[in-house]
């Protein structure tokens, strides 16, 4: 059980949290919501232990926690299988242990016979721990977030970021602890494997606090809903799409509350204003004033600030844009992609679809230029000017730089009001233009990249994973403003909505190949 009591969290001057109350009963299944920089991360970094609060306090019973960070933390001189099972120490250490004995035994080194006792011991605890089934653990475990068998041989530094957050997620769910806190576990899965994680956490046996956007997800896995927003926690019971309902419901009942409020508060001041000077109303006026200021106000239920910007091309570009002829590259003894052709044609929106690992990323990075193909041709047009957007951009901002400073890198010489103006449409306004990249929330520093990178000027856009890390408000004011982009895109994702509201061509990349997929109208 997890409770948490009166927590407040100041930051930047300001209560960030503010005396949140809740718990998470054993077995419950929590999705934490809330615009991107309202305090969700913050709160799950508190509950872990990670980061202090201002006041309050947080206390875990029956069990332990785990926590998912959305940064990755595994050790990539290890092979995957043994990166596994580091996430049980006790029963590691005895499996080692078991080795080193046998290996004694088979070279008859040191006395037998305690070895032999020894050994008899470390047996029955493997044994008594769950030793013997870890292995078929770690297999369905690393299955169904989309590895392959021959993957558990390789060194964890051979995978990409995603990767390694898959590895993240993979260790903790072999852990099998009481408490799951998940900051955005589906970011780098793809609809494969978030199907198999919604499945494997609806049915864990312990208490499970996720941070997540995925609306589609929460509402195959929660059982309660949390929503962060001003500093406060409300919680709603039941799914995700009953939270919405459950949302709207509330807000019509502060509402009311607020006018029925508002109307007394009227009628008291009026008898304030009307008999204030009159000596024989003086007790009564008196008395009416303190009960007024002692009122507790009815807040109606506001709602949060969303993005608002929209891009544009940078000068008309020749029909041809791009021209891939015969494209392979291998990484090491892997082939990454096979005698790949596109031609993409001005104004065209094509999105590249696939499970990870079939080769989406290195085809964009082939086409920014940022690597050089084992194999094959790429011309682009003369006018083309690329602007190209990784899956992990936010990874590249400095930390010790301010909002405003990492926009002005990529500004060519727009004056400060200009990119100020920009920024304030990305949420950053007044001096939170001035606060540092290490002190931003995941999704801020999403907004912080995107910022930077739509402040280029460019006609064509090679985008890696837009999506990911922005809530559902900046999300969907991305997806609209890429719907009417004038210039020429070529987008990776596995976000629906790429393919249904913008894209004009499909393409399928799997086992390094590109297959054409769909036009849309």
């Amino acid at each position: 059980m997890i409770v948490v009591d009166n927590l407040t969290k100041n930051f930047g001057g300001r209560d960030l949290l503010s005396t949140v109350s809740f718990t998470v009963s054993s077995h419950e299944k929590v999705g934490i919501v809330g615009a991107n920089g309202a305090g969700k991360t913050t709160l799950l970094k508190i509950i872990a232990g990670d980061e202090p609060s201002s006041g309050g306090q947080v206390n875990v019973s029956e069990g332990e926690l785990a926590y998912l960070h959305q940064e990755s933390d595994v050790s990539l001189d290890r092979s995957l299988g043994e990166e596994m099972w580091t996430a049980l120490p006790e029963v590691n250490t005895l499996r080692h242990r078991i080795s080193e004995i046998e290996i004694s035994l088979s070279i008859e080194e040191g006395d037998a016979e305690e070895l032999v006792a020894e050994l008899d011991m470390a047996h029955d605890r493997f044994r008594v721990l769950g030793g013997n089934g870890v292995d078929s653990t770690i297999a369905r475990v690393t299955s169904g977030l989309g590895f392959s068998t021959r993957d558990v041989d390789k060194p964890c530094g051979d995978f990409s970021g995603g990767w390694r957050m898959r590895i993240s997620l993979a260790k903790i769910l072999i852990r099998r602890e009481s408490h799951l806190l998940l900051d955005e576990p589906t970011n780098h899965l793809d609809q494969v494997s978030k199907d198999w994680l919604a499945d494997e956490l609806a049915g864990y046996p312990g208490a499970v606090l996720m941070v997540t956007h995925d609306q589609a997800f929460l509402e195959k896995v929660a059982t309660r809903i949390l929503d962060v927003e001003h500093g406060r926690v409300q919680s709603y019971p039941g799914s995700f799409s009953e939270y919405q309902r459950g949302k709207i419901t509330r807000a019509q009942q502060l509402d009311v509350q607020a006018n029925r409020q508002e109307r007394e508060i009227a009628r008291q001041e009026q008898f304030i204003d009307r008999f204030r000077s009159k000596a024989t109303k003086a007790k009564q006026v008196q008395s009416r004033i303190k009960a007024l200021d002692k009122l507790d106000r009815v807040d109606r239920m506001t709602g949060s600030k969303s993005t608002k910007f929209q891009i544009k091309s940078s000068g008309r570009v020749e029909r041809l844009v791009l021209e891939a002829k015969a494209i392979s590259h291998d990484w090491e003894d892997s082939p990454a992609l096979l005698d790949v052709s596109i031609n993409v044609e001005r104004g065209q929106k094509i999105a590249l679809i696939g499970h990870n690992g079939g080769g989406k990323s290195t085809l964009l990075r082939i086409l920014a230029g940022e690597v050089t193909p084992t194999e094959g041709d790429i011309k682009w047009a003369d006018r083309a000017n690329r602007g190209y957007y990784a899956q992990h951009q936010d990874e590249s901002l400095n930390p010790n730089s301010t909002v405003l400073e990492s926009v002005r890198e990529s500004a060519q010489d727009q004056p400060d009001g200009a990119l100020r103006g920009i920024l304030g449409r990305f949420l950053f306004s007044s001096d939170d233009v001035y606060k540092m990249i290490r002190m931003l929330s995941g999704g801020e520093k999403s907004r912080v990249a995107l910022a930077k990178f739509l402040v280029q000027p460019n006609n064509v856009l090679l985008l890696d994973e837009p999506t990911n890390h922005l809530d559902a408000a900046t999300r969907e004011e991305l997806i609209s403003a890429l719907a009417d982009y004038d210039g020429t895109i070529i987008c990776a994702s596995h976000d629906p909505a790429i393919v249904e509201e913008i894209a004009t061509h499909v393409y399928k990349v799997e086992h390094g190949e590109l297959t054409f997929s769909e036009v849309h109208a």
